[in-house]
């Protein structure tokens, strides 16, 4: 019924499916409305310049601007979900995307697509998308790597679609047009909001109401005959003559013992109070809970160094769609199948999103090892368009890119979740601080690839920059498992130095039992 249409979804343990399967069909048209339709932008790159008489560079700061306010204001986007819920906030997404995009259709200039596009949808694009997939990685455990990645391909049946469609259809209809009917199909966002039920692991309270009445006697019988026992020592302590601080040493040695009856007291008590913690709409449950948005993260070094790979990586991630097409043309393939390179991209990053969850699912190593293994993959691969010149292997660079563009691009944001990085319970208030940084990367590609191009008047060099970017990510993501390991050190030796306080408050009982031997030796003496 309606009610538990907008009511929490509430689990002793992260279900792996139940509601979740209809959270991730939401993401799955999420991603065609955000990602899907950003790269699919590309196809009107010649339009513009010859609408608004502009060079590749001042044409690629339409995409770059909305990338970045599509990461940028994660932070906020984490902030407002963690306050208000995740749902109106998909909802706001929906709407302004759909605003900004019908909203380009009208402009006279490209300083007003910077607005419409960049701004105004760049912002409905991070309300909707990160949002989504937060809630997703929540509702999945076992299952995660591979719901995210066939929920994500939906960006890339977008681009199948959409690169061929779009560029049809402006033909009949013109460039304009086509925006607003992609304005329309990302209002379908707004509708996919009301799916997103939140959910709240709840701890599971296994005993019931008698038998925590019979704990609870059990502790407080424990707890007296500590106290009793205190009072026999102290007493027996002071009746001795031979050893003055005797009674001292007793005391100690018990409350040593009851203080610590009494923190396992209250350990329990906390665990029982949880257990009746009013239930939040704003995510799951996470005792203490959630930080709104926790850049504490920023002093971990391994959170530091994957989060300096999502920087460089999005290098890589929206300049080979944008000029894929030209390159061809300017190597001698002719404009159609210029064209279809866009498509044969997005068919092959959809096995790409499809394996890479089979691979995650079932490797024993760690998880970050295997995306460091494609992310190398992926930059030899921009390095080859480089160097090649005929039909063939540009379509076979395509079809590699694509794949490896799959493996990655749907594996970074939910990898947080991992414990390599920062954890499942941390992941909805640190992935806002991970996307704000790699925002830089979006930002940064489009116009420096444009301004390669427009220095070098050759679009490989559009391609060199997206290789040298993903090396660099390389290099901080193969630093992520030292940095973590490096970390650990420390608590290890804390823990350590406090066994050892332990072991050295438990030989007081030692010397309590020999403060106690003159004083059964004194009383024969006493009685002759």
């Amino acid at each position: 019924d309606t009610q538990n249409l907008f009511s929490p979804n509430v689990y002793t343990e992260v279900p792996d499916g139940g509601w979740g399967w209809a959270v991730a069909l939401a993401f799955f048209m999420v991603e065609v409305c955000t990602y899907g339709t950003l790269k699919g932008l590309g196809v009107f790159l010649d339009d513009l310049m010859e609408e608004f008489r502009e060079s590749n560079s001042r044409v690629s700061w339409v995409i770059s601007i909305c990338a970045f306010m599509f990461t940028f204001t994660a932070p906020l986007s984490t902030w407002l979900s963690n306050r208000f819920g995740y749902r109106p906030v998909v909802m706001m997404g929906g709407f302004l995307m759909s605003l900004g995009t019908i909203g380009s259709a009208f402009a006279n200039s490209i300083n007003e697509m910077y607005i419409t596009v960049g701004i105004v949808t760049g912002f409905g694009y991070c309300f909707a998308f990160l949002p989504t997939l937060t809630l997703l990685t929540q509702y999945f455990s076992r299952r995660r790597a591979l719901v995210t990645s066939v929920a994500s391909s939906g960006e890339s049946f977008a681009l199948f679609a959409f690169a061929p469609a779009l560029s049809a259809l402006k033909q009949h209809i013109g460039w304009r047009d086509c925006l607003v009917l992609l304005g329309f199909v990302q209002a379908s966002v707004i509708g996919c909001g009301f799916l997103l039920r939140p959910i709240i692991i709840k701890p599971e309270c296994a005993k019931d109401d008698s038998e925590k009445d019979s704990l609870s006697v059990e502790r407080m019988q424990a707890v007296y005959e500590l106290e009793n026992e205190q009072t026999k020592v102290f007493i027996n302590s002071g009746a001795s003559r031979g050893s003055e601080d005797s009674g001292v040493t007793s005391l100690s040695a018990s409350n040593v013992d009851l203080k610590a009856a009494l923190k396992l007291e209250e350990e329990m008590e906390l665990e029982e109070t949880l257990c009746t913690v009013p239930e939040t709409k704003a995510g799951p449950l996470q005792p203490p809970g959630p930080k709104l948005l926790d850049v504490s993260v920023l002093r971990e070094p391994a959170f530091v160094c994957y989060a300096l790979f999502g920087l460089f990586a999005t290098l890589g991630f929206f300049a080979p769609q944008l000029y894929v097409i030209k390159l061809s043309k300017s190597r001698g393939v002719e404009t159609t199948m210029a064209s279809s390179m866009l498509s044969v991209m997005a068919v092959t990053e959809i096995f790409g999103r499809l394996t890479v969850g089979l691979v995650l699912s079932r490797v024993s190593c760690k998880k970050t090892l295997v995306l460091l293994s494609y992310i190398v993959l992926l930059g030899l691969v921009l390095l080859a368009f480089t160097i090649v010149w005929e039909f063939w292997g540009l379509l076979l660079c395509c079809a590699l890119y694509g794949y490896f563009m799959g493996t990655v691009g749907s594996t970074h944001i939910p990898m947080l979740a991992e414990e390599d990085v920062v954890g499942i319970h941390r992941m909805p208030s640190c992935v806002g601080v991970y996307v704000f940084i790699q925002s830089f990367g979006g930002l940064a590609g489009p116009p420096l690839s444009g301004v390669l191009v427009d220095v070098t008047e050759n679009y490989g060099a559009a391609f060199f920059s997206c290789a040298v970017g993903v090396g660099l990510s390389a290099i901080c993501l193969a630093l992520v498992g030292p940095a973590k390991s490096g970390m650990c050190k420390k608590p290890s030796r804390e823990k350590n130095e406090e066994e050892e306080t332990i072991s050295h408050s438990s030989e007081q009982p030692d010397s309590l039992e020999v403060d106690l031997v003159p004083e059964n030796l004194q009383q024969p003496k006493e009685q002759d």
